[in-house]
């Protein structure tokens, strides 16, 4: 099993060189890892992790999500697809990795458990978990996409913490902003992460998402001293409960589709464009940034 504390000394170090070899490029396939997480839930967390995967996978770049509620998994919901409860038995050894994740093309989906009883009361280290089967497989991988549960608990940050990035999903609610800088303030304090990027869901008009935006990175600067990167905005969408998932992960023609795909863009341009020009020439999210 991969050691907690071995990861935490060498973390930062790891992640510069990470970047330097995803940006400068490098003999070997480099994964970029990213947390999706939130202060509190009902934010969006699961669609939006579900969604970037899509996409970076319609670029061609092998994506997986790791669903990281341990035992109320709400990936494969979100996506329509039947439950099981696999990943109890990857975790006994009975089956392997490969025969627990969901391929679509490029994209791959590992769930994790709904109402595991054994998952329940074993009260298994579901962090440690993750990391170890991140370090077994990153090598297959362009990106790995982990959904993180809500909030500051234990398996949460240690989440945050490993990964190459982390995208805060907040919405204009108090809470959601106040539980956010919660968020960023215990990994400032406890993991030294002083970056994370910000994404404000479900905003109703430019003014509110630039409120949004500004409060919050003014915040975390002038009381945290760390930095904030806002990534954009997904604005609030005149569909039903009901229908949501559906247009969310499925609509690819919309003007909004096309704003979320510029909003990745604007991530990946310096990680993966600059390397990827160097090789085998330009991605898909380049080719659509330039044509949109």
């Amino acid at each position: 099993m991969h050691k907690t504390s071995e990861w935490l000394l060498s973390f930062s170090a790891e992640q510069d060189a990470n970047l330097k070899h995803t940006v400068h490029g490098s003999g070997h396939k480099t994964c970029i890892k990213i947390s999706v997480t939130g202060g509190k839930g009902g934010v969006g967390k699961t669609s939006i992790a579900l969604k970037m995967a899509q996409e970076f996978a319609k670029s061609g770049a092998k994506t997986l999500v790791i669903d990281c509620d341990s035992n109320l998994s709400n990936t494969a919901i979100k996506l329509g697809l039947p439950l099981d409860n696999k990943f109890e038995k990857l975790l006994s050894g009975d089956v392997s990795f490969e025969e627990c994740i969901i391929q679509q093309g490029n994209f791959h989906l590992l769930p994790a458990c709904n109402g595991s009883i054994e998952i329940f009361e074993n009260k298994l280290n579901f962090d440690e978990i993750i990391i170890d089967i991140i370090s077994s497989h990153e090598h297959q991988y362009d990106y790995i996409l982990l959904d993180c549960p809500a909030g500051i608990g234990r398996d949460a940050l240690t989440l945050n913490a490993y990964c190459d990035h982390r995208f805060v999903i907040v919405t204009p609610d108090k809470s959601s902003i106040t539980d956010s800088y919660s968020l960023m303030k215990v990994l400032s304090q406890k993991f030294d992460i002083k970056e994370n990027h910000v994404l404000v869901n479900m905003y109703q008009n430019e003014k509110q998402l630039q409120k949004v935006a500004m409060t919050l990175s003014e915040t975390v600067e002038n009381f945290l001293g760390c930095r904030t990167h806002i990534l954009g905005g997904i604005q609030k969408l005149d569909v039903s409960a009901e229908g949501f998932d559906t247009f969310f992960l499925s609509e690819t023609k919309s003007e909004w589709n096309k704003n979320f795909v510029k909003l990745l863009y604007g991530f990946t341009e310096k990680l993966v464009i600059q390397s990827a020009a160097r090789t085998s020439g330009r991605s898909q999210l380049a080719y659509e940034h330039d044509v949109h």
